[in-house]
């Protein structure tokens, strides 16, 4: 029996929208960009831009409640059954960094392992070698990641968004890094699926996400300069 894409303990996360109030990134004491406004519903992605340097990373961060928001500007996501608002550092989502984030002393298969726990979830391995199979790592399981090539171990990671039982929030810096096209148009349409299916997506990118350029919910959120 097939596994949910999304799963169903966040239901009540899934009908609540993630509010952003005049959100401040800074870098020490500098403001890096404008300040961010803004509604994230189910099925949104936003595809964070901006020149290197005007925080995407760490507005992401925030959004993953790895850092903390700045002079009392508010992030939060409203729970139909509390009266309370919730901070990042509560939300269920998947974070990937630009950065692969895996062992190379394990295999493919352990490192996918590891990650799906993150997400306090236990897979089958069936929906391991499923979810390998997809990012083109079929064959590669038992596979050293330490033997692997840089787009490989990038693939490792992105394995876990083909896995069952997502939450309801993915936090994407850069993906598409080291991919090639054909994985490229394969993760788009994956996002696009993703977000039709209820979930909610930032991203950064500095090119176009081939399969999500023409979904509806998409919206550009441009870091803006400082005056």
């Amino acid at each position: 029996m097939p596994q949910p894409f999304l799963n169903p303990v966040y239901a009540t996360w899934l009908a609540q929208p993630v509010r952003l109030q005049q959100v401040l990134i800074k870098r020490g004491t500098r403001q890096l960009c404008q300040p961010v406004n803004g509604v994230l519903n189910a099925g949104d992605v936003w595809h964070i831009q901006g020149e290197n340097g005007r925080g995407k990373s760490t507005f992401l961060a925030m959004l993953a409640g790895l850092l903390p928001t700045l002079n009392h500007s508010l992030i939060w996501s409203e729970r139909s059954n509390h009266a309370q608002l919730v901070p990042p550092s509560q939300w269920p989502v998947l974070f990937l960094g630009h950065l692969p984030a895996i062992n190379p002393g394990l295999t493919v298969q352990a490192n996918l392992q590891f990650l799906a726990l993150l997400n306090a979830h236990q897979v089958t391995e069936e929906a391991l070698w499923l979810a390998l199979a997809a990012v083109g790592l079929s064959g590669y399981e038992q596979t050293l990641v330490n033997r692997l090539s840089s787009g490989q171990r990038r693939r490792v990671g992105l394995a876990r968004l083909f896995l069952p039982n997502q939450p309801p929030l993915w936090l994407l810096d850069e993906p598409l890094t080291a991919l090639d096209i054909a994985m490229i148009e394969r993760l788009g349409k994956h996002i696009a699926a993703y977000a039709q299916a209820g979930g909610r997506v930032v991203l950064t990118s500095h090119q176009p996400i081939y399969g999500v350029t023409h979904c509806q919910m998409l919206e550009s959120v441009d870091l803006a300069e400082v005056d």
